[in-house]
């Protein structure tokens, strides 16, 4: 492989990130999986580190690693159940535990504990379920000799960069295509010369041209990672937030379960992604068999139900809305001209929306088809004869439909002095 500059490089992966990231952008809504030696322990994923468990304990977890058949199977299943378009699993995550059959260490889940390589299920279970396919690697590494020195000592840093790059070749090389590669926690090297980074993700691209992969080897690449909090990236910029399901642990921890996010949660941090153009990657941390939480998998099936009445707001080209608080009991998303209003605040039989200068002309329920009256006055639409309950049985959360005369142009706080002058437009509902 002939490595080109670093200019080159972005120039080509900026020419071709429209075409590869279409399918992605489309999507919206993927599972993340945290599983690993850290789910017999069940206090956060990070165990090894923040309890100080001597090593040789903690390898020890290996041996008793012995997950039941496929479980990648029932995730793929409750991700196709709940909604999602894509699952991402983690190869190795922080502790150093790579779970597959690597040449580059022992402490593999071939070689340690189930004598299995774990990736090549989660890959043919996201293709059965026709899931895309994404691959997290942790660059950081509490497991390798040289994963702590290599920040000081250059012969470690040789020998743990080639130990990283040989592990992301092996994931790219021997599973067929894979769709996202997904970084975290490049320390301790402090800058993408430290892990040659450019070399690594060319390599990467070379062997799966159509890779997506995020901007955590400390270069942008394709898209943002915001983690803990659903917020936008900058206009044009692609972006996934990454969420715990118990804002507690990323790996299975029991304990947390009081903390879970609700139905109507999921849907608020989906709705915010949607309005800006950006995805939401749900986390789930596997018990140590591979067992899905049951908790999880309750709630993100009942998100599923709710998205097979709403998914034309949430899939395809939805763009970011433009429009800023417009009300207090929702918020948005858009397709062209068409938005959807997301009330999550059922107001009773009649609410208003303000700072719109466009004319609106039709109003429905997504998931029924039902016509809703309304009435237009300079900056403010009134809907009315609505039913006193919100129409959705399931959470609650009901979606509207308002398609616009043309791209709906709003404005947050409107200067007029005078709210309620200006023409009055009746809807055909009321015609």
């Amino acid at each position: 492989m002939q490595l080109k500059p670093k200019p080159e490089y972005e120039a080509e992966t900026e020419r071709t990130r429209p075409e590869r990231m279409d399918w992605w952008r489309k999507a919206r809504f993927g599972l993340f999986v945290h599983w690993g030696l850290y789910a017999f322990i069940g206090r956060n994923e990070w165990v090894r580190a923040i309890e100080c468990i001597p090593d040789e304990e903690y390898r020890a977890l290996a041996d008793r690693f012995a997950p039941k058949d496929r479980p990648a199977r029932e995730w793929a299943r409750l991700a196709k159940d709940a909604g999602m378009q894509y699952m991402v699993m983690t190869s190795k995550h922080h502790e150093g535990y790579c779970l597959w059959d690597t040449a580059q260490t022992d402490f593999n889940s071939v070689k340690r504990g189930p004598g299995r390589d774990l990736v090549a299920e989660h890959v043919e279970a996201c293709r059965e379920f026709g899931l895309k396919c994404g691959l997290y690697y942790s660059l950081m590494d509490w497991d390798h000799p040289d994963g702590g020195a290599c920040a000081y000592d250059p012969e470690a840093r040789r020998r743990f960069v080639d130990f990283t790059h040989g592990c992301v070749r092996e994931l790219m090389s021997n599973y067929g295509p894979i769709d996202i590669l997904w970084y975290d926690v490049p320390q301790p090297l402090q800058h993408h010369e430290g892990w040659e980074s450019l070399a690594m993700n060319q390599m990467a691209r070379s062997l799966q041209p159509h890779i997506l992969i995020n901007n955590r080897s400390r270069l942008d690449e394709d898209f943002s990672t915001p983690e803990g909090r659903v917020q936008a990236a900058e206009a044009g910029r692609g972006w996934e937030a990454c969420m715990t399901f118990n804002d507690r642990s990323w790996g299975w921890m029991p304990s947390a379960d009081p903390d879970s996010w609700s139905v109507r949660d999921i849907l608020k941090m989906l709705n915010t992604a949607c309005a800006n153009g950006g995805n939401l990657l749900l986390n789930i941390g596997p018990a140590p068999d591979g067992s899905a939480p049951e908790l999880a998998a309750e709630r993100l099936r009942a998100v599923g139900q709710w998205i097979g009445r709403n998914e034309e707001a949430i899939y395809g080209d939805v763009d970011r809305t433009g429009v800023g608080r417009a009300t207090a009991c929702g918020n948005f998303s858009r397709k062209g001209r068409r938005l959807y209003f997301w009330v999550h605040c059922w107001p009773g039989s009649e609410m208003a929306l303000g700072g719109f200068e466009t004319r609106l002309e039709r109003a429905w329920f997504l998931a029924s088809g039902e016509e809703i009256a309304f009435e237009q006055r300079g900056p403010r639409i009134r809907l009315h004869g609505m039913p006193a309950e919100s129409p959705d049985e399931l959470v609650g959360y009901t979606v509207i439909c308002l398609d616009f005369a043309e791209e709906p142009v709003h404005r947050s706080l409107p200067t007029t002095p005078a709210l309620n002058q200006g023409q009055l437009l009746a809807s055909p509902a009321e015609a």
